[in-house]
């Protein structure tokens, strides 16, 4: 049995009708994501609310649960929460029989279970008394039986909060979460029997129960030489002399066995403790931290819902990377899967876990189709056939989508770029012009040439009208990859040119009028679409533009201190960064002067990048990204001055990416705080 559906309305954040919040789930595993205050923790709350959790918790309905609405509507008075439940086994629809749904969906006639939990806050506004009732229904519709005690119990949840104090939750003590998950397990109850010391007052222990291993110690321990003499000294010396004739006082010295089978078995086990060993044949405990005590704590959890067959095998966790280094956080992950999946210890059991995530590891080692992107108040599965990702583009991602790029998952804007250069130098560029990436929450996924498009899928929806489209702007930046025609020569390919189908580029005189215009427009368009845009080089690469639109001089300076980067960094080929860059602009002034326009001057810069010995494009960026921060820094530059020198669409990408409109200006603060943040320590004059 597993939840296939959940729909919250008027809970926290979320609202009802048109923005009410439905999921759609699989069985197995299932990971929220998104950022802070996305609605993540608030359907871990419903859950918890509608089915209740293991450890008997309570939770009371808070006047913040009720969903506020924006723009000054009056608090909602009603939360409704709803979970289908399929895959029922026959053991599970004989428990849960009365409360069934009939359906039949596809041709396939079957069963479901459907939970609805409503409160209403019915307080008087006369007399103060705040007056909340709840109530659980099934039904289809919410008008069915309601559902009675012993079947919920059937229907509670696994719950592991974000801060976890595993050891204390193992511990020995009254009501410890150990001896509630020990007293649920088969391995506990099921095996050996009771101790009856009528019919066999010394058996073998091998053959006892837990319980019976207790009792045969209680009796153990009153026969033992000890406790008869101190029982004898107690009726003998000062029992008897308290007592009348024919009336003997007498005294009987017993382990205490409150209540029935049950309660004993509890006070038993309450006086266990789990606790880490540092190996199998040590008896002293592990020096072991916060960590490893989680790992524990939910091995322990899983072991509970492993031993029942009957009931909703339901894990929630938040955070599960709490207190986890990036290599157990995958090896956690890969173990949950398994669980999930029913090829772990459990064997068939499997078990639905729903977790919510803000690491970028476990994001990354999570299957695309079991993640869940909560934005907006909404939810967006990634599994198939709800996005615009094909077979072949989860494959790739499955291979390719590792940590260093499933941060995109938390931002609250997304640029896609297709080399070191661009991810090194778009962040400064932004925060220069006023624009800052990090305050708009945005992140910068690199994909090294390969598989740009394919990121960007991810955040298409197949039907946008009836899911509504993810509203994270995702600015996609690419190379239109075409020369001008006087490049070949500089930049070093000359005779014999090879021919047209053979070159990595093309040059302008390739395309008839119109055709660059054409070929722009087909590769924006395969990656654009709702809140995704392509922004296509408006001449031929990053480097090159810079320096046909305003900044050849700073570009040629930067290249040529990456081609120095050797003797400038390392301290037996010391070389003075300030000497190089001034002879550098002396001779890009000679090569400026000597140039008969533009497109020209910016292909001698590239050629810095394509000729011997090549300069390093990332290097490159490093070097223009500080020669910017310290002109900005100077005042050489404002703002404003240096959004006029870059290229249209760098611009254009950053505003999409930041969430500014297009008529929009930017940070009116961006000089001052680029003036107050990029303090450099001298740069060349």
């Amino acid at each position: 049995m597993y939840i296939s559906k959940i729909e919250i309305e008027n809970f926290r954040c979320f609202g009802e009708g048109e923005n009410k919040f439905v999921l759609p789930l699989s069985p197995g595993l299932t990971a929220l994501l998104g950022e802070n205050d996305a609605g993540k923790t608030a359907v871990i709350d419903a859950l918890r609310f509608i089915f209740g959790t293991r450890d008997l918790e309570y939770y009371r309905v808070q006047d913040s649960d009720f969903h506020w609405p924006a723009g000054g509507a009056e608090r909602r008075k009603e939360i409704r929460i709803c979970c289908r439940l399929d895959g029922l086994s026959l053991k599970e629809q004989g428990a849960f029989a009365e409360f069934l749904t009939y359906v039949d969906e596809g041709g396939e006639p079957g069963v479901a279970l459907y939970v609805h939990w409503t409160t209403k806050d019915k307080s008087g506004a006369r007399s103060g008394r705040r007056m909340v009732f709840s109530e659980v229904r099934t039904g289809k519709n919410g008008d069915g039986p309601a559902l009675d005690v012993e079947a919920r119990e059937l229907l509670r949840s696994t719950y592991l909060r974000p801060l976890r104090d595993a050891e204390r939750a193992l511990a020995a003590g009254r009501g410890s979460r150990l001896s509630e998950i020990l007293k649920s397990t088969r391995q506990v109850t099921d095996i050996g029997a009771d101790y009856d010391p009528a019919a066999n007052p010394a058996p073998n222990v091998a053959d006892l129960s837990v319980l019976g291993i207790g009792d045969y110690s209680s009796a153990l321990i009153v026969e033992h030489e000890g406790i008869r003499q101190a029982r004898q000294t107690l009726n003998e010396t000062y029992l008897r002399p308290l007592s009348f004739a024919g009336d003997d006082l007498e005294g009987q010295i017993s382990v205490g066995r409150q209540g029935d089978r049950d309660a004993r078995l509890r006070q038993l086990l309450e006086r266990l403790e789990l606790e880490l060993r540092s190996g199998t044949a040590s008896e002293l405990p592990a020096n072991r931290g916060l960590g490893s005590n989680n790992l524990l704590f939910m091995a322990c959890e899983l072991l509970l819902l492993g031993s029942e067959d009957v009931g909703l095998p339901l894990l929630l966790i938040e955070e599960p990377e709490a207190h986890l280094h990036p290599q157990r956080q995958l090896r956690l992950m890969q173990f949950l899967a398994e669980q999930s999946s029913g090829s772990g210890a459990n064997g068939e059991n499997e078990i639905q876990i729903i977790l919510t995530t803000h690491s970028p590891n476990l994001a990354s080692a999570i299957p695309l189709d079991s993640l869940v992107l909560i934005h907006g108040g909404k939810a967006f599965t990634l599994a198939r056939g709800h996005t615009e990702l094909s077979p072949a583009d989860y494959r790739f991602l499955q291979r390719f989508l590792d940590v260093t790029k499933a941060n995109l998952f938390f931002a609250r804007g997304v640029m896609i770029v297709e080399g070191d250069a661009e991810n090194i130098l778009l962040p400064t560029l932004a925060r220069l012009i006023g624009m800052d990436l990090s305050a708009h929450g945005v992140s910068i996924v690199n994909v090294g040439g390969v598989g740009l498009r394919r990121f960007a899928r991810i955040f298409q929806r197949k039907d946008a009208e009836v899911d509504g489209p993810i509203k994270v702007p995702v600015a996609c930046i690419t190379d239109m990859d075409v020369m001008p025609d006087c490049a070949p020569v500089i930049v070093g390919k000359t005779e014999p040119f090879p021919a047209l189908n053979q070159r990595r580029w093309r040059m302008k005189s390739d395309f008839a009028d119109g055709e660059l215009d054409t070929r722009r427009e087909a590769i924006r368009a395969k990656a654009s679409g709702q809140f995704v845009e392509t922004f296509v080089s408006d001449e031929w690469t990053l480097e090159y533009d810079l320096a046909c639109y305003g900044l050849a001089e700073e570009v040629w300076i930067a290249a040529t201190l990456a081609r120095q980067d050797d003797k400038i960094n390392e301290p037996d080929k010391a070389e003075n960064i300030f000497r190089v860059a001034r002879a550098a602009k002396a001779e890009f002034k000679a090569k400026q002067a000597a140039c008969g326009n533009a497109e020209e001057l910016a292909s001698h810069v590239y050629s810095l990048f394509t000729n011997s010995p090549k300069a390093s494009k990332p290097i490159a960026a490093q070097y223009l990204s500080e020669l910017l921060e310290w002109k900005v820094a100077r005042g050489v530059y404002d703002a404003t001055a240096l959004a006029e020198l870059l290229p249209p669409y760098v611009t254009a990408a950053v505003r999409h990416a930041t969430g500014y409109g297009v008529d929009e200006a930017p940070n009116s603060d961006g000089e001052a705080e680029a003036a107050q943040a990029l303090k450099v320590a001298g740069g060349p004059a």
